[in-house]
């Protein structure tokens, strides 16, 4: 073991990539190298790169540099890697190899080549592979929590998005696979498991023939787990037999994310949304009326070409009259590759700046009404951190989802990654304050 490289890894971009990682890592370390947190001590930096939106491509780049003027090793893996092989190889000779996001679970080959003195392109055109139970994997989240990869790529083209060119196809994992994870991430002491894909609500639909995610929720519901989250529920799919199986299902969080971009019709239809002009208010209520103790959380994308003010001022209503618990506002990138690159009447930064800024005001005082109905109130919440000056604890209820929604800040006493029932006695606009409830 001694004689092999030492491997770093910088992780950039969203759980899915996070989970590439994890995998990566537990490739490696199972092949005998060493890990190293430290990037000034490793031989070789992995950068797992995000290249979603131009900010995401701007860290990845600004992060490939930074390494590359400390004389580093790179090998690049990930969405960029997928996105601009070539460039990158061209433009960074510190760059030893390329992998695509089809193709990190060959990375210890990568790094045996790499040892033999080649520069490695390692790019599927089409990705096509999909990591299961069997794969190994290191885990880089709180020990409490895990993410759980259901089904990779996408066979939607909305206007605005580069993930199928980047991530390939939808590809579901079988039921059967998805639960022998999740029984093995018990058993390293895991108390929330979060369901990710690009679509969850359409698990299954390329394997069975058609979407099965209430089937896989109650298979999930055997497995001792009490939590298990939900994210990227297209409101669509949301079928009655789904909504029954959230509710029959005490490990199932009420918690959807609905990611809707956009309110009004005509902007759905020119992003090429899946529903087109089929989220409206009565799809909304419909949720909730079918799911009361939901808690919803929804993004938007604002200044998309051709919006107008009157297209603005639907959603502004939209957000109002629907009061979500949490809401992510992003503004239009427009990225190359995709229809919504060449579309007429693009806005100005300015514009779209300005009304983020808008909706995001909107919202404040709609989240902090919700986190204040929460005070007075017992909640079950997952500790995850504690500070060592202060003592103090912080941890989530079940009405937040890590990283996105807000904390809850506790005193008294707890286990890092346990829940415990914690009673609230204040609230902001995006966190919660409470105290240990001791039996």
């Amino acid at each position: 073991m001694g004689d092999k490289p030492t491997i770093a890894i910088s992780h950039l971009g969203c759980e899915k990539n996070r989970i590439d990682t994890e995998h990566m890592l537990g490739m490696l370390t199972e092949a005998g190298y060493g890990v190293d947190t430290n990037e000034e001590l490793a031989d070789y930096v992995i950068v797992n790169t995000c290249s979603f939106i131009e900010a995401a491509r701007l860290e990845s780049v600004r992060t490939l540099v930074e390494l590359a003027e400390a004389n580093k090793k790179i090998v690049i893996t990930g969405c960029m890697a997928q996105h601009f092989q070539e460039q990158l190889l061209d433009e960074l000779p510190e760059a030893v190899a390329v992998v695509g996001t089809g193709d990190y679970h060959k990375i210890v080959n990568v790094i045996e080549r790499v040892e033999q003195g080649e520069r490695v392109k390692q790019v599927s055109i089409e990705p096509t592979y999909i990591a299961d139970e069997t794969t190994p994997r290191y885990r880089t989240t709180t020990e409490g929590v895990a993410y759980l990869r259901i089904a990779e790529g996408c066979d939607y083209r909305c206007a605005f998005c580069i993930i199928p060119h980047l991530r390939g196809k939808q590809r579901s994992r079988t039921i059967e696979s998805i639960v022998a994870e999740a029984k093995e991430l018990v058993s390293q002491g895991v108390q929330e498991i979060i369901l990710i894909s690009q679509i969850t609500t359409n698990y299954g639909l390329d394997i069975y023939g058609q979407p099965k995610l209430a089937e896989l929720l109650r298979a999930l519901g055997k497995v001792n787990i009490p939590w298990i989250r939900m994210h990227y529920a297209y409101p669509t799919g949301l079928t009655q037999d789904v909504i029954a199986a959230i509710k029959e299902t005490p490990n199932i969080l009420p918690y959807l994310d609905l990611p809707l971009q956009h309110s009004h019709e005509e902007i759905l239809r020119a992003m090429n949304r899946p529903w087109q002009g089929r989220v409206n208010d009565g799809i909304i209520d419909r949720i909730k009326t079918a799911l009361p103790t939901a808690v919803l959380r929804t993004t938007f994308i604002v200044g998309f070409p051709g919006e107008t003010s009157k297209h603005f001022e639907h959603l502004l209503e939209f957000v109002r009259r629907h009061e979500f618990d949490h809401v992510g506002v992003f503004t239009f990138s427009p990225e190359e590759g995709t229809p919504a690159y060449n579309l007429p009447n693009q806005l100005s930064q300015e514009v779209m700046d300005e009304r983020r800024e808008q909706l995001m005001e909107l919202q404040q005082p709609i989240s902090l009404k919700k986190n204040q109905q929460e005070v007075g109130k017992i909640a079950d919440v997952l500790i995850e951190q504690e500070n060592p000056e202060s003592g103090e604890l912080i941890g989530r209820s079940a009405r937040f989802s890590p990283e996105v929604d807000g904390q809850v800040y506790v005193q008294g006493q707890a286990k890092l990654g346990t829940i415990v029932p914690v009673a609230i006695h204040e609230a902001d606009t995006y966190d919660l304050y409470g105290q240990v409830v001791n039996n």
